[in-house]
This record gives structure tokens, sequence and C-alpha cells, in this order.
């Protein structure tokens, strides 16, 4: 490896598993020391355990990496705030966040369950919100003692949160938001040094395993594992370094061996009558604006 990482400390959510540990043991191959975050909940969110984290740890320093495990709920202000000092005790510092924990609780809308949905708002998007503001907190600290960071945030969406996605309300609308929140963020933490970016990413975990498994030929004709979520680490790893200096508030899929800079919301057709329409007007004129404007994509499950 490059030691990419050398000397940085990084915190991933929810990566005693999937992607987040495949971040983890990317990020300690590049030289960073890892706060590895993870409940050890189930697929639903449910029971619970830090065994999940402590054997993500135990494979860092099997290779000479060091890390430390934490077993906090990231989507409670306790937790949120412990993660952050498990950082600062263990290793003095905190350069990375990666905002990763998650799970699914799939239903059709009128199936949903208020709970259903409360729960998977909470751990998506509270508990992206709560680590990113106790992490803030810490680094404009550190710019207004004159000792500006060099931070770096990576908060996990989804293409069901920028497509949407048949039977995952209530997971579209939680990527969604924290699409919002990392836009947010990159415009008002920027001033103290801290970048933050969203990954999209495709890959095999706990919640996808039935839909990815397949392999496809990599240059030179060997195959590899199309969704290993391994693959999206490499960009991940990239982001929270010191050399993705200037990039801060785009969000990325990233997929097998692709990386694609998504492009979001942007004025398209326009009509300016300079008064008031009536709804007549303002529907003949919303279809002329259709009719020349780019079709949006599918929502997944819908092709």
């Amino acid at each position: 490896m490059t030691g990419l990482c050398n000397g940085r400390v990084v915190v991933v959510t929810g990566a005693g598993r999937g992607l987040g540990r495949a971040h983890a043991l990317a990020f300690a191959a590049e030289g960073a020391r890892v706060v590895v975050n993870d409940l050890g909940v189930g697929l639903d969110g449910t029971g619970g355990g830090t065994g999940p984290a402590q054997r993500v740890v135990d494979e860092i320093t099997a290779a000479g990496g060091e890390a430390v495990a934490h077993g906090g709920d990231i989507a409670t202000t306790d937790g949120a705030a412990s993660l952050v000092a498990t950082a600062l005790d263990a290793f003095g510092r905190l350069d990375t966040l990666v905002n990763n924990a998650g799970f699914l609780r799939d239903r059709m809308l009128v199936n949903l369950d208020e709970d259903d949905w409360d729960a998977v708002m909470r751990v998506h998007l509270k508990g992206h919100f709560l680590p990113l503001k106790h992490a803030a907190a810490h680094w404009r600290a550190e710019a207004k003692a004159g000792r500006e960071p060099v931070a770096r945030v990576i908060n996990t969406s989804s293409g069901a949160g920028l497509l949407g996605s048949v039977g995952q309300g209530n997971y579209a609308a939680a990527k969604a938001g924290i699409v919002g929140l990392t836009l947010v963020a990159s415009a008002e933490m920027g001033r103290y040094g801290v970048q933050v970016n969203a990954i999209a990413p495709a890959a095999r975990t706990r919640m996808t395993e039935q839909t990815f498994a397949e392999t496809m030929a990599a240059p030179g004709g060997a195959a590899f594992d199309a969704m290993a979520p391994e693959n999206v680490s490499p960009l991940v790893v990239w982001l929270g370094s010191a050399a993705s200096a200037g990039v801060t508030g785009r969000v990325f899929e990233a997929e097998a061996g692709r990386i694609t800079v998504m492009e979001g919301w942007r004025p398209g057709p326009s009509a300016d009558k300079g008064g008031r329409w009536t709804p007549t007007e303002a529907g003949e004129t919303t279809r002329k604006l259709l009719a020349v404007s780019e079709p949006p994509y599918p929502v997944y499950g819908t092709h």
C-alpha cells in the first residue's frame, strides 16, 4: 500500500460487516488508525453486541495496524459524543468520519408501519447527523484555536435516495435526506477545513446479498467479484485522505470498477410569463416544458 492515510485517525460507523468493515480495513491498510463502530444489530436493527466491531479490530491489529472498537449507539447524543471522544482518547485526534451505519425495514408504502419509518430514519438520517455534529464541533474548535484541520466526512447515500426504490420509501427518503445534509455541511464547514462528500455505493452486503451475486471480467481477462464491498472502499479512502483537497459537496456512485460523479438537481427548461398564470396556462406551459426536458431516470424496481 502507499501510506495514503499515514498519521490520520478515521472513524467508521457500522463497520462490523459489509461496506463499513471493508472501509475500516482499507483505511488501516493505508496507515490510518481506526475507530470501528458497530452495534452488532441484525439486518432489521434488532438485537446487538460488540462482537462484529471487535472482530474487525482484531483483523486490523493482526495485520499490524491500530484500531479500537466502539459499541455506542451513534443515533443518540451520548453515543455520538462518545464516538468522537473515543478517537480523541485513543489516538489524540480525529481526521476523518465515515458515516455508514444503517439497516432495512422494507415495505410498500401502504404496508409501512410508523415504527418502521421512524427506525430507518433514526439510524440512517439521525445516525449521520449526530456524529457529523459532534465531529464538526471538534473541528471548529480546533480551527478557532489556530489548528485548522484537514478534516474529511464521507456520508453514505444510495441510488434509492437519488432515484427512488419501490418498496423502500423509508430508506429512500432517509438516503435522499443524507444528500441534503451533505450539501449543507459542506457549505457550512468548509471555513474550518472540513470537506464533506457522499457516496451512493452498490455492493453485496447483508442488505443486498439477494440482489448482487455477479462477477465480471477485469482488465487482462481475470474475473473479479464485481459486487464485493471492497470495490467501493478505494474511493472512500481517497475522499478521506488529504489527497482529496478541494473536493467537497459532491456525490459519487461507486460500483464494481466504476466511479460516477452524480449531477443533482439543476434548472432545466423554464418559462416566465412576467405575471400570474391561470391554472390552464400553467398546465399548457408545463406540458411544453416537459416535452423538451430530459426524462427522469426510472425508479428502481419499475424496470
